[in-house]
C-alpha cells in the first residue's frame, strides 16, 4: 500500500463508518443486495480467501471454547478427540451438540467406543454421512 492510499484510507474510513453504519448480521440494502459489516456487498463482492481463512480461524477458536465449556476433561483428551468435538460443534452449534448427552457422558467416562456408537446412532450421522463415519472412527481410536 502506498502512502497516498494510506492517507486516503485514514480520511475515508470514518466517513464510510458514519455513512454505512455497522451491521454484524447480513441484511438487504436499499439496492436489494445482501450486505454485512460496513456495507460489504456480499452478492457482488463476497469475500476473498484470506477473509474466509480469518473467519474460519475465529470460528474455530469459538468452537474450541464452546467444546471446552461443554465437555468435562476436554483438555485431557487426545488432540484427535478434541478435533472431533470441535468439528461437531462447528457443524451442529453448541445447542445441538449439547443434546448428545450419551456421547458426552461416554467421553467423560473415557468410553470412546461408546461415544463413537452414540455419534453414529443419531439423526446427525444420517444427515452428514461420511463426515460422521470419519469422526466416529477418530473418536473411537483417538489417533
Amino acid at each position: 500500500m502506498t502512502d497516498i492510499n494510506h492517507d486516503i484510507i485514514l480520511k475515508v474510513t470514518p466517513l464510510l463508518k458514519a455513512h454505512e453504519g455497522l451491521r454484524l448480521k447480513p441484511y438487504t440494502c436499499t439496492a436489494g443486495k445482501l450486505t454485512i459489516g460496513y456495507g460489504r456487498n456480499l452478492d457482488d463482492m463476497g469475500i476473498n480467501k484470506a477473509e474466509a481463512e480469518h473467519l474460519l480461524a475465529q470460528d474455530i477458536n469459538r468452537a474450541i471454547h464452546d467444546a471446552r465449556s461443554l465437555i468435562k476433561g476436554f483438555d485431557s483428551l487426545s488432540l484427535t478427540r478434541k478435533a472431533v468435538l470441535v468439528d461437531m460443534k462447528f457443524n451442529l452449534g453448541i445447542n445441538r451438540l449439547s443434546r448428545f448427552k450419551n456421547m458426552i457422558y461416554a467421553i467423560e467416562e473415557h468410553n470412546y467406543s461408546q461415544a463413537s456408537f452414540e455419534m453414529l446412532n443419531s439423526l446427525w450421522a444420517v444427515q452428514v454421512g461420511a463426515r460422521a463415519t470419519v469422526l466416529a472412527e477418530m473418536m473411537a481410536h483417538g489417533a
